[in-house]
């Protein structure tokens, strides 16, 4: 098998395309699969928005997916899925209904409107082409994390957010990634300063090895948000090579969930929408119980690693007013990771 890039990408049959307008201060994330991949999904924030996230419910007959859509834009941003899925359509893609093929596109948006970019689109929103734009340009391979897609104009209680993604291998060899938009309400820092609450998970220095600090003190545990009436959203997705049925594709995103709860302070309030996808591409053998669990381990730990990678990498919007990267708030910090990389 081919070296881990430590994206979703390294999960064979997974490609992702991204098109960001910092201007707008808002992007699209697709995450498209070669083959239709067992899917399903969890939302535990209280302010969701989505399309087509009742078809994964483990009960409803849709059992695969073609593609994930996550977006800005709040209730705007749905119109990507109608791109990603008019690509998918050209492609010849999509569910068989007697002579039609409908391309299935599940999304999840998250809220970038009070971000400071220039949201006076006219008439139509942006969004229809931006999805298709992020379906065209979907790879395989390395891409971009940070200030770009669905993580474009994502923010947190402390510093910018933005688009990150992780991976990881079983014992028994089988791989799963994952891809998150974070924008969260609370923090995905600890406290005031540099280090991550993901810090117990990372790997290789992957957002700066800076660890834990120690004590966490009272201080650092209090809660940070970044406006009472701001509507937020972590959205993302989880998905493996091994082969699992919608049921266990469900526990893999209840998994991931508790990655939100490792990485984020405090995650899923009445105003965030945090939504996890995941799905199976079925390509490696179908795992006996303890590899599941161990699958599903990997699962928060890997989702864990992705919203800190998607805050370590992110960069301010080039718009008055807009909020600090952690790399700009702690410059020293970012120099440091930087020469130990």
């Amino acid at each position: 098998m081919a070296r881990l890039l430590n994206l979703i990408t390294d999960i064979d049959g997974v490609s992702v395309g991204n098109a960001t307008d910092l201007r707008l201060g808002s992007g699209v994330t697709a995450i498209v699969f070669d083959e239709p991949a067992t899917a399903s999904a969890v939302v535990l924030g209280g302010a969701p928005g989505g399309r087509d996230t009742a078809l994964l419910d483990p009960s409803m007959t849709v059992g695969a997916v073609d593609a994930f859509v996550l977006s800005g834009g709040s209730a705007f941003g749905l119109d990507a899925a109608g791109g990603v899925q008019a690509g998918l359509r050209e492609a010849g893609r999509g569910f068989p209904v007697g002579d039609v093929k409908v391309p299935i596109v599940p999304q999840a948006i998250l809220m970038d409107l009070l971000n400071g970019g220039d949201k006076d689109w006219g008439l139509q929103s942006p969004y229809r082409d931006m999805g298709y734009q992020a379906f065209k340009t979907s790879a395989k391979g390395p891409f971009t994390l940070g200030s770009v897609g669905a993580g474009a104009g994502a923010t947190t209680a402390t510093v910018k957010g933005g688009l990150g993604s992780a991976s990881g291998e079983t014992s028994t060899g089988l791989r799963i990634g994952a891809i998150v938009a974070v924008n969260a309400l609370g923090s995905a820092t600890v406290g005031e300063g540099p280090h991550f609450w993901s810090a117990p998970f990372e790997q290789g220095g992957e957002f700066g090895g800076l660890g834990l600090p120690a004590p966490i003190s009272q201080a650092d545990i209090r809660m940070r948000l970044k406006g009472m009436n701001t509507i937020a959203t972590t959205i993302g997705a989880i998905v493996t090579d091994a082969e699992l049925t919608k049921q266990e594709a469900h526990r893999l995103a209840i998994m991931a969930h508790d990655g939100f709860a490792r990485a984020l302070l405090p995650a899923h309030l009445p105003f965030d929408g945090d939504t996890v996808f995941a799905a199976s591409t079925g390509r490696r053998p179908r795992p006996d119980l303890p590899a599941f669990f161990e699958l599903c381990h990997l699962a928060t730990m890997v989702m864990a690693r992705a919203i800190a990678r998607g805050v370590f990498e992110a960069t301010a919007l080039p718009v008055a007013g807009a909020q600090q990267a952690w790399r700009d708030r702690y410059p020293d910090c970012a120099s440091s990771s930087k020469q130990g990389a």
